[in-house]
């Protein structure tokens, strides 16, 4: 997706102590406002306030996500997380994968508004409308810009189902809000915790909620009566998919309530590959091989490493009593399915 759609806002309603920033502005954002904030949370970022012109967007038609509609309020992200998959969408912007996608973040400071008008045309059909696809709506930003909140609110309004996939505990925020919508409408909870090591989670995940604080907001959730699901996502080679890490962290998850777990293996798509392997060298050198082996065809580990992973996680599972849910709840997000390869690219990790 193109950024042609977005404009600058009018300069009002400020956000608290914020300051503007003098950083020059992306080619692909003329015009936008620019803001910094004086707070030790923001240190070295940037906030690129826009007005977008569309919120609700189709996913691809090449996509293999089981959904079709997505919003996305924000571009880039403070989570910082070494691998994400969104990466490659800010040089969309003039902006780089690396330092920028962690540090310059895109705020359509108009979602909430044009959420509810979109919803209200006439050729919308109240499809199922999936959030935090991209990058996470529940990042350190939200704790200023306050967007999802009126996000919700629409949808609930106008009972249209949706879903979110987070790492950010401050979803608990809106819990309020979300059971509101979970009486008319199906609302699917899910959070990212791909690991329960916290050493490998500061290096790895820096901006994000530690797993323990995520699993503390899923059995929030959970007792909230929301059949949370857990996205065990990335599991990554060499680092989290031996089986004392794969155990341990689905004996948390379990232990926090969660009604199913979901496996996915570490892909790394173009952006994400070069910044992930930068990392890897630096932290882990040893893994380069393994690395270089497991990724030598293309973005994704090969299947027979996927369907090990899979067993291994449904083993620990049983173990630990975790069984997805069968029965209908219209709280359930729907399990996303297992990826397949796709034909093979001829990429370098190093």
């Amino acid at each position: 997706m193109r950024w042609d759609s977005l404009s600058a806002p009018p300069d009002e309603a400020t956000p608290e102590r914020a300051a503007p920033a003098t950083p020059p502005l992306p080619l692909a954002l003329p015009g936008a406002t620019v803001r910094t904030f004086d707070t030790p949370g923001f240190a070295g970022m940037t906030f690129y306030e826009v007005r977008a012109k569309s919120i609700i967007n189709r996913v691809p038609g090449a996509s293999r996500v089981p959904f079709e509609w997505t919003i996305n309020p924000y571009r880039g992200c403070s989570h910082a997380c070494v691998y994400c998959y969104a990466r490659n969408t800010h040089t969309y912007l003039d902006l780089d994968a690396g330092a920028d996608f962690d540090r310059k973040v895109i705020v359509k400071v108009n979602a909430g508004e044009l959420v509810r008008r979109e919803l209200a045309a006439p050729r919308w059909r109240g499809a199922h409308v999936a959030m935090g696809t991209n990058v996470d709506c529940y990042q350190r930003a939200e704790g200023r810009y306050h967007l999802m909140p009126r996000i919700i609110e629409a949808l609930r309004d106008f009972a249209n189902p949706f879903s979110i996939l987070t790492k950010g505990t401050l979803i608990l925020r809106d819990l309020p809000l979300l059971r509101q919508a979970a009486e008319v409408t199906q609302v699917g909870v899910s959070f990212s915790v791909g690991f329960v090591d916290e050493a490998l989670w500061r290096s790895v995940e820096p901006g994000t909620p530690s797993p323990r604080r995520r699993l503390d907001a899923v059995r929030a959730l959970a007792d909230a009566g929301f059949a949370v699901g857990v996205l065990m996502a990335p599991i990554l080679p060499g680092l989290s998919d031996t089986d004392e890490s794969i155990d341990a962290t689905v004996a948390a998850v379990a232990a926090a309530g969660a009604a199913s777990v979901t496996p996915l293996a570490l892909h790394l798509r173009p952006g994400a590959r070069e910044w992930y392997a930068g990392w890897l060298g630096r932290e882990h050198p040893r893994l380069v091989p393994r690395y270089r082996e497991l990724y030598r065809a293309g973005a994704y580990a090969p299947q027979a490493y996927q369907r090990e992973l899979t067993a291994r996680v449904r083993m620990a599972a049983r173990r630990h009593g975790l069984h997805r849910a069968e029965v209908s709840d219209n709280r359930r997000l729907p399990e996303p399915p297992p990826p397949k390869a796709p034909p093979a690219e001829q990429l370098t990790l190093l």
